[in-house]
């Protein structure tokens, strides 16, 4: 049988080796026909097979980001683009002349509004409109600019302005299906433009009507990501009946109900990641928020014996320990978890709770570009000042997961981060902060090889399609990510140079650089 495409290059990383191979990727009918040597290439290359001959350039699997929110990113250019907008007055005017245009009873929105240029209070925008709720989103994705209006409407405020406190307003945002499944095309393009073929999404409660939008697409063939969707309780508590009649009603190759996610413990920055000890600087304090372990074990357990996977955030030590707890009283097979239960974020975590992990057979969802948040010099005065030096070498553990033998996923919680795999191997496995320098915490870092093992095979298996995808192996479904440099070898200062030339998702290019 001849291919339909050959891709050609000295550097092909298959995630069954930790090593690349020179030779070719042969891919026909959706599949990967043959990965070999170059002497081996000329069996799959018939008169109308078309070659790539892509050099030193690096060829592996798909990427798959396991940890997303489309209805966080779509957020970011809801309603009108007010850029450039930089006096109160002005950006009032501006929504007044886009009202007469907008479907009465529903929230003005707007996006992009400089927080920085001024910070109003209420008193303008409810002068301006009194009876209509009016919410318009800062740059920089931290507050927002609402009226007393949207406030009671949507009962948040500029001070929880984030999407698990302005769900309300969400299902009014994806009611509006024809725009929603535009924004979701793009979606799904942009993420081909970084190498992704596949997703696990976050969507709240039932979705609000979303998973029509999914449904519609993937029997319309115009899926070009691969979802694995779950619920996250934020309006009401987890609903088994709705993951069932989810998980009956997707089966088919391009959207999957995978299970459910929850939050645990927020940020070290004010007090929210639990901590197995205290603070060094609050001293009476593990953890400044309330957390409902005792909802959470009750959900996942619910969820467990139903056969669904669930996803638990654990930003400190503290808030890891009790999940491995919750996930110890799950069903278990040969001392491992029936189902694939999975820890998200892990910036700080015990060794013994790492080898426990391993045990149990609990996958780390972790951001690898994480670091790209932070400044150096700021990130270790606020660490140091509370968590102390003994903690801070335990910071980011990536290596001890490694060695322990956790399965490593990659995550981003777009729109927190946007995925960006040379930039990943920058910081999980350069251990740079983004202003360079000297690496921090080097030990606790990947290396290249296992970094792309993670946001391949690690996605995968994490996803339940190991047998199909993460790998570059014949019989495979032929996801396959492109880049235009060669990531395992090119300096660590230059890496983040590199981007996506091509991306092929079921055999077909669905994005090209050139």
């Amino acid at each position: 049988m001849n291919a339909e495409f050959l891709l050609k290059s000295s550097s092909i990383f298959t995630s069954v080796s930790d090593k690349p191979i020179s030779g070719y990727v042969a891919v026909g009918g959706g599949k990967i026909l043959s990965v070999g040597r170059e002497e081996q290439m000329s069996d799959w290359q018939g008169k109308e097979t078309m070659v790539y001959e892509l050099g030193n350039k690096t060829v592996c699997a798909g990427f798959a980001d396991v940890h997303t929110f489309f209805i966080g990113h779509v957020l970011r250019s809801v309603g009108v683009n007010l850029i450039g907008e930089k006096t109160p007055e002005a950006v009032i005017a501006f929504i007044k002349k886009q009202a007469s245009g907008a479907p009465a009873g529903k929230a003005l929105l707007g996006h992009n509004w400089d927080s920085e240029a001024f910070s109003p209070g209420d008193a303008m925008l409810d002068a301006a409109f009194p009876d209509r709720a009016v919410i318009l989103f800062s740059a920089n994705h931290r507050t927002c600019w609402m009226n007393t209006a949207a406030r009671k409407a949507y009962l948040f405020t500029p001070e929880t302005c984030y999407p698990e406190a302005y769900w309300r307003l969400l299902r009014e945002v994806l009611g509006d299906r024809e725009a929603i499944m535009g924004k979701f095309i793009d979606y799904m393009r942009m993420l081909n433009a970084r190498g992704v073929t596949a997703v696990k999404e976050m969507g709240y409660d039932d979705y609000y009507g979303f998973t029509d939008v999914l449904e519609a697409l993937e029997k319309e063939e115009k899926m070009t990501v691969r979802v694995s969707f779950m619920s996250q309780a934020v309006g009401k508590g987890a609903d088994m009946d709705y993951g069932v009649f989810m998980r009956d009603r997707f089966k088919g190759d391009f959207v999957q109900f995978s299970g459910f996610n929850q939050m645990t413990d927020g940020s070290m920055g004010d007090y929210g990641s639990h901590l197995l000890a205290p603070y060094n600087d609050k001293p009476d304090t593990i953890c400044d928020q309330v957390i409902d372990y005792q909802t959470i074990e009750k959900d996942t357990l619910a969820a467990d014996a139903l056969g669904f996977r669930f996803s638990l955030h654990a930003q400190g030590d503290g808030a890891a320990h009790k999940i491995l707890s919750i996930y110890d009283k799950c069903r278990m097979k040969d001392g491992k978890l029936v189902n694939r239960h999975a820890m998200t974020d892990l910036e700080l975590i015990a060794d013994d709770d790492i080898a426990h992990m391993a045990r149990l057979g609990v996958t780390a969802e972790v951001y690898a570009q994480i670091m790209s948040l932070s400044a150096r010099e700021s990130f270790l005065h606020e660490v140091n000042e509370k968590l102390g030096a003994e903690r801070i070498d335990k910071y980011w553990n990536l290596r001890k997961m490694a060695d322990e033998g956790v399965n490593i996923s990659c995550a981003t919680d777009l729109p927190l981060l946007y995925p960006d795999i040379p930039e990943a191997i920058y910081h999980a496995s350069g251990c740079r902060f983004p202003e360079g320098g000297e690496p921090y915490n080097e030990k606790n870092g990947l290396t290249r090889e296992e970094v792309l093992k993670a946001w391949t095979i690690g996605g995968q298996t994490n996803l339940y399609n190991e047998a199909r995808l993460g790998t570059l192996e014949a019989g495979k479904l032929a996801d396959i990510a492109v880049l235009d440099g060669n990531v395992l070898s090119a300096p660590m200062d230059t890496i983040r140079d590199i981007k996506v030339l091509m991306t092929i998702c079921g055999g077909k290019v669905v994005y090209s650089a050139k």
